[in-house]
């Protein structure tokens, strides 16, 4: 009879080690977990052990294993991060969380930690957190792909635009991303306007093994399909929907609701193109019932109210509006809770006022000519800004940079800086108003690199709050006050999603909505009587009903002698693909009445909020 000795420890630990680098699980497994329990086996055995379990869909196990790991050394992070992966993926969010706090404090200086935490929040739906906790991942590892492109995703879900393009700021350069990955890029990418980009990404993206890279193809196809329409290429996305159709997605509907959620929402978006509304508010409805999630639920409700209105289906399209907006302030509620409350500030720049008395301390600075700066084309969002934009950008001496938060950007420059905006406004020198100027025209020509001689097109409605900004850097600067009937715009903001946080907040009811727009324009006017820019008022209606007269006189503003160009926009704006805007299919039609007088057939909804817009409308001339 032969004797049996068991391996030493050391001699266990290398075989295990072998056995995982050339990647058989089963001998790991086999040759650990008869001595796991031991209390001589060596750390380096179990850590080993644990990993074979986690990736052989053992989590139960693997936690339990890392768990007598932690116990035995409780000093090594790297343990510890091990244990908080696991019980992540178990949905032990308890665990994961007071797991990686130690681990932090063991190993502050690991980008990989953060990471791990950051992904905990996400997938809490904590956005704040999770950026937070990526952000500093990326500082400590400015090249750690992952961590990018997760904190674009996290300040993607805040609207933090910026942060959002920062992260991705290289990405058409990154290596191929797992499919999941691609996809979660490219929507990001998109909704950039960065869609050559974006479809890269998706043509790159690697495929799972087996019966699931079908329905990842198939989820690929439906994003494509939904960046073509949201580009106006109605063919090619319905070319994209061919390898998508509905009857497969049925089938695949118990494997994945990821499908069925992006198949259902393209096929509906480019059914309402094409004019087949009950097809599309049928899909629309489908995929309400199917949301899980708060963001579904607010995508869906958004798309049936807007098919529904069109269907002439109002007290119906209201409902739903209703839900969208109950799911989108869910979703801001978890970002900024303190802007869900009652009497909250949703538009905080509205609050900074400049009067006579301020503005007389102003000291004068060189500022450029009425040629060399931008033109800004503001409003209230939903006033027909994009219609004007699109108008300018078909002029030859035009260029418009889709909308951007860049004013916004100089703002925060100067509160980084340590000054009060707008107080501080008074007090900068000419190098300091030099330096805010160029990083402006510097951000702009990234996006522009080809503007030339051509002159600026600046359209964010929302830039008429940040006029002391702009008569500060641009006092020569022509600015185009966009105005449509207060109660038309509104319904407008109301019927549409929007990704920032406090404008989710701001839409969520009329009477906020109501609210916020009587005090931005409060501000506007206000500031206008301070500033006295050079502003010229577009209104909607007229413009309708007499719009080659407006053209002229829009070219007689901005000093053209020949406007003609700007009557041929929706063409040029079909062919310019890719607008950001909620606007981007109306553009694309031309001139016509339909969008005046909407809210009639919601006026009983209308009829609380009234005396709080009466001033307002009195002020711009409109009837209640």
């Amino acid at each position: 009879m032969t004797d049996h000795f068991a391996p030493s420890s050391a001699e266990l630990t290398a075989r295990m080690l072998a056995a995982y680098q050339r990647g058989d699980l089963a001998a790991v497994l086999a040759l650990g977990e008869p001595v796991a329990a031991q209390g001589d086996i060596d750390s380096t055995a179990l850590l080993l052990l644990g990993a074979a379990q986690q990736s052989s869909h053992r989590l139960s196990e693997a936690l339990a294993t890392f768990h007598r790991l932690v116990q035995r050394n409780p000093t090594v992070a790297e343990y510890w991060n091990n244990l908080a992966v696991v019980a992540r993926q178990l949905g032990d969010v308890t665990v994961a969380e007071d797991a990686l706090r130690r681990a932090l404090a063991l190993a502050p200086q690991e980008a990989q930690i953060h990471y791990n935490l950051g992904l905990l929040h996400a997938q809490q739906q904590r956005w704040l957190q999770a950026r937070e906790a990526l952000l500093d991942a990326v500082a400590l590892v400015p090249a750690f792909i992952d961590a990018r492109l997760q904190a674009a995703h996290a300040c993607h879900a805040c609207g933090d635009h910026r942060g959002e393009q920062e992260m991705l700021a290289d990405a058409a350069e990154w290596p191929p991303q797992l499919a999941e990955q691609a996809l979660l890029l490219a929507t990001m990418l998109s909704a950039q306007g960065e869609q050559a980009a974006a479809f890269q990404a998706l043509d790159r993206a690697v495929l799972p093994e087996g019966e699931d890279a079908r329905i990842m193809q198939w989820r690929i196809a439906a994003l494509r399909a939904s960046m073509h329409e949201r580009s106006n290429q109605i063919d090619l996305a319905e070319a994209e929907l061919e390898r998508v159709p509905l009857h497969q997605v049925e089938t695949a509907l118990p494997e994945s609701s990821t499908l069925a959620t992006a198949a259902w929402q393209a096929h509906a978006a480019v059914a309402a193109q094409r004019g087949d509304l009950d097809h599309s508010a049928g899909l629309y409805e489908r995929l309400l019932a199917l949301g899980d999630r708060p963001d579904t639920r607010a995508a869906a409700a958004f798309g049936l109210a807007g098919v529904m209105s069109k269907q002439g289906r109002h007290e119906d399209a209201w409902r739903a509006a209703g839900i969208a907006h109950a799911a989108q302030l869910e979703i801001a509620g978890a970002i900024v809770p303190e802007l869900t409350a009652e009497g909250s500030q949703p538009l905080s720049m509205a609050t900074h006022r400049i009067g006579h008395a301020q503005y007389d301390q102003w000291s004068t600075l060189a500022a450029p000519r009425t040629v060399d700066s931008p033109v800004f084309v503001v409003g209230f969002p939903r006033s027909g800004t994009t219609l004007l934009e699109q108008m300018l950008d078909a002029h030859p001496d035009f260029r418009s940079m889709d909308e951007r938060d860049f004013v916004y950007e100089l703002v925060h420059r100067m509160q980084l800086a340590g000054q009060s905006y707008p107080h501080d406004l008074a007090g900068l020198t000419q190098q300091e108003a030099d330096q805010l100027r160029g990083l402006y025209l510097a951000m702009s020509h990234k996006v522009l690199p080809d503007l030339g001689e051509r002159r600026l097109i600046d359209k964010n409605p929302l830039n008429m709050l940040c006029l002391p900004m702009i008569a500060r850097l641009f006092p020569e600067a022509r600015i185009i006050m966009c105005l449509r009937h207060p109660c038309d715009v509104l319904l407008s903001c109301y019927m549409l999603p929007f990704r920032a946080p406090p404008f989710m907040v701001l839409c969520s009811s009329l009477k906020r909505l109501a609210e916020g727009y009587v005090q931005a324009f409060e501000q506007w006017y206000r500031h206008v009587e301070v500033f006295a820019p050079r502003v010229l008022e577009w209104r909607y209606e007229s413009v309708v009903s007499r719009f080659d007269e407006h053209v002229t006189r829009l070219g007689q503003f901005l000093d053209i002698d020949d406007a003609s160009p700007m009557a041929r926009f929706a063409e040029h704006a079909r062919d310019k693909g890719y607008i950001s805007t909620p606007s981007y299919a109306q553009v694309t039609q031309g001139i016509h009445r339909k969008a005046v007088n909407r809210w009639h057939a919601y006026r009983e909804h209308f009829e609380p909020v009234l005396p709080i817009l009466q001033p307002m409308l009195e002020r711009l001339g409109y009837e209640a």
